[in-house]
């Protein structure tokens, strides 16, 4: 268990690829701080304390933190229940969180709501730069740490909507120029592009998505590929860069529960 004894923050993590994060970092021995709104069960299946319980199931410690990401408070006070629990100390932070807006998503951008803008870049951009601004100087005084910003290929291909494909755009240059005033300091940020991903969202409503997830990949492929990165001596050469969880599997070893290795959708 290469990271264990690490504390890590992992937002959005009740479900999705944000509980896959968490469980690739439990079962490689890392303290996971899983945070979301969901403390009990609505629509989609999945709680912060459900995702808690399998991270140390697996071999980590999982703890439950219940945050809105919305709330620049509620953020603060995570960062401080963390720094007073684990010492100050904090080695990894997962930016997952994202809010899906109601309704149709693949209208053209005209036709849909202007609200959809805000609730997609609040939390899912704005938040990630806010739960960043809390870590960094954490991470500095300790002169190393990793940053990962959950992005997609949406950040360079027509995906999902003009409001989802800018926000991601927007994700991967924060990754860019984050890791460079953070490099000096020992601090790697990376944005993370997982392919289509089985998420429980997804597998319960895929058209309203847009995307097929018959030969997706599993959410824990990506918490393999954040822990790879983590464990890796050399990961702040890897830092500003937006990387592909297919191609780190290639490039680490690691795989898929069944021992496959997914296909990149890289164009």
């Amino acid at each position: 268990m290469p990271l264990r004894g690490q504390i890590a923050i992992v937002t959005g993590a009740s479900r999705g690829v944000g509980k896959g994060i968490a469980l690739g970092l439990g079962e490689a021995g890392a303290t996971v701080y899983v945070t979301g709104r969901s403390v009990s069960r609505g629509a989609l299946p999945g709680t912060i304390g459900e995702t808690a319980a399998e991270v140390t199931a697996l071999g980590g410690k999982g703890i439950a933190a219940a945050c809105d990401h919305g709330v620049d408070a509620e953020v603060a006070a995570l960062f401080e229940r963390v720094q007073a629990e684990q010492g100050g100390r904090l080695d990894i932070l997962v930016n997952n969180a994202f809010a899906v807006p109601e309704g149709n998503l693949l209208a053209p951008f005209w036709e849909l709501p202007i609200e959809q803008w805000d609730v997609m870049h609040r939390v899912g951009l704005r938040s990630h730069y806010v739960a960043a601004w809390h870590a960094a100087p954490r991470m500095i005084t300790q002169k190393r740490g990793l940053i990962v910003n959950v992005s997609s290929f949406g950040a360079k291909i027509k995906a999902v909507n003009v409001a989802y494909g800018v926000g991601k755009a927007g994700v991967d240059r924060m990754t860019r120029d984050m890791g460079r005033e953070l490099a000096a300091h020992g601090v790697t940020v990376v944005s993370l592009w997982p392919g289509i991903v089985k998420t429980e969202r997804l597998l319960a409503d895929p058209d309203r998505i847009g995307f097929d997830p018959t030969n997706g990949e599993s959410p824990l492929l990506s918490g393999r590929a954040v822990a790879a990165i983590a464990a890796d001596a050399e990961m702040i050469a890897k830092t500003g860069q937006p990387h592909v969880v297919a191609e780190l599997a290639v490039a680490y070893g690691f795989t898929e529960v069944d021992g496959s290795v997914p296909t990149s959708l890289r164009r």
